[in-house]
């Protein structure tokens, strides 16, 4: 990457890891005030602490469809500020009413989108792929990070400082946006980054898809709802002070991590995905079963919670992956778009029935529930189909007069060795492939170039 893209890449990165920072930091110490906010109820705990999940689901499209019409900067301020106003209307919360209401103006700043928009923008084809594996990357750590943060900084300015804290890091995201990231000459649909909407039919209809849909659905549902009750646990019944919690969190993420990979190596290398994902929903779902057993000794919850943040990890990473393989030629933007609002419903979901359960009969039954919804999600799992091991590609053509040109150029395309789908846009000047890289041939794609005379060359983009 070029000097100004590597700015860019890590300033658009600082700005998402602050957001999921402040979202993510509660996560291990918020059900632990179910007695100290007024007004509080398990099932109120767990709505406030999934709500944002609402609000982030239904506004993240339309978010990317305004910053399409007034511009990428503008649209991220805004949501920035909500993420603010959020912040600071929970921090000052005196009730569950009003934190219910800040932690949903948090999630309505869904700038999740833009930012990846944005980024694409000021990026090019043959490096928007590691500009995009850098902010992906910073994701996953900045989550390790906040549920590693969030127990100390407890310790240190509680509750309503974690949320000042946040608001702050929303300023600082502001500033970063501001100083460092550069505004594109124009901003400009790239299917592989924005959702389209006349796409959302034939997406909505694709079972595979849907098949990962409900697999984020329940991932994040399970993840919400078991940190409605752990930190209860881990205090309450395994004696484990506040302030002790991130010694648990630590080297159970550090381990499981490195628990993970030889997994992702055995599934994306030797080609094993299914049989090693539908593993990782059984670890996931059994992790459940020895919760409830298990739950009062804090040896065993630590040892459990390794095989399950293993399990979490790799399915974490390997869905974005597997949307990408399935989604159709120049259709990844869409498919990312249901994918994420699925993940953040999820949340909502989780957060909702686990504090429902939680208040009515107690821990064992949020374990029950994410048993039950393990089951669900291996039982729809158990029908997908071995991925197909496609790349994409995006290759930049020539000007296209009119649609029969382009889809005769569509035809080129699907005639070269490996190329297995293609969609050609001649508003973006855009060719999407998705290629068997063991039988692609480059030779033959500038051959083709060389036959249609391009007026620019073309560049290709793989990605996984």
């Amino acid at each position: 990457m070029t000097p100004s893209e590597r700015k860019t890449t890590f300033a658009l990165a600082s700005i998402y890891a602050f957001r999921m920072l402040g979202l993510f930091m509660i996560l291990p110490i918020f059900s632990l005030y179910i007695n100290r906010i007024p007004g509080a109820t398990p099932l109120l705990m767990g709505f406030a602490l999934g709500i944002y999940g609402l609000t982030q689901g239904v506004l993240q499209i339309p978010f990317g469809a305004c910053s399409d019409r007034f511009g990428r900067k503008p649209v991220i301020i805004f949501g920035l500020a909500l993420f603010m106003i959020g912040s600071i209307i929970a921090a000052r919360a005196h009730s569950i009413q009003f934190l219910i209401l800040g932690r949903g103006i948090q999630g309505a700043g869904a700038v999740g989108s833009t930012l990846t928009a944005l980024l694409a923008d000021n990026t090019t084809e043959e490096n928007r792929l590691k500009a995009m594996s850098s902010l992906g990357m910073t994701i996953g750590l900045a989550f390790m990070l906040a549920l590693l943060l969030g127990p100390l900084l407890n310790s240190w300015i509680g509750l309503a400082g974690i949320f000042w804290f946040t608001a702050g890091l929303a300023g600082l995201s502001i500033v970063v946006l501001l100083k460092f990231v550069p505004t594109p000459p124009g901003h400009f649909l790239q299917r592989d980054s924005a959702a389209v909407f006349k796409q959302f039919k034939p997406i909505l209809t694709m079972p595979e898809l849907l098949r990962l849909d409900a697999g984020i659905f329940c991932l994040h549902a399970l993840l919400t709802a078991l940190f409605v009750v752990i930190p209860l646990i881990l205090v309450d019944q395994a004696g484990l002070a506040e302030n002790q919690q991130w010694m648990i969190y630590f080297p159970v993420l550090l381990i499981a991590f490195v628990l993970m990979l030889p997994f992702i190596i055995l599934a994306e290398v030797k080609r094993q995905m299914r049989w090693i994902f539908i593993g990782a929903i059984l670890v996931l779902t059994i992790s459940q079963v020895l919760l409830a057993r298990f739950h009062l000794h804090p040896v065993m919850i630590a040892l459990i919670l390794v095989f399950f943040f293993a399990a979490f990890t790799f399915l974490e990473s390997s869905l974005p992956s597997l949307i990408a393989k399935i989604a159709p030629a120049g259709s990844k933007g869409t498919a990312m778009g249901i994918y994420s609002s699925a993940q953040f419903l999820g949340i909502l979901a989780g957060g909702s029935f686990a504090g429902f359960c939680y208040g009515k009969w107690g821990p064992d039954s949020v374990f029950a529930l994410c048993t039950g919804l393990g089951l669900v999600w291996l039982l729809i799992a158990l029908g997908m189909k071995n991925p197909r091991y496609l790349s994409s590609k995006t290759v930049t053509i020539c000007p296209v007069e009119t649609e029969v040109a382009a889809k005769a150029l569509q035809l080129k395309f699907l005639e070269i060795p490996g190329v297995i789908e293609a969609f050609v846009s001649p508003q973006e000047k855009t060719a999407y492939l998705k290629i068997d890289k063991i039988l692609f041939s480059e030779t033959k794609l500038r051959d083709l170039f060389e036959t249609t005379k391009p007026t620019a060359p073309a560049h290709s983009t793989p990605t996984a």
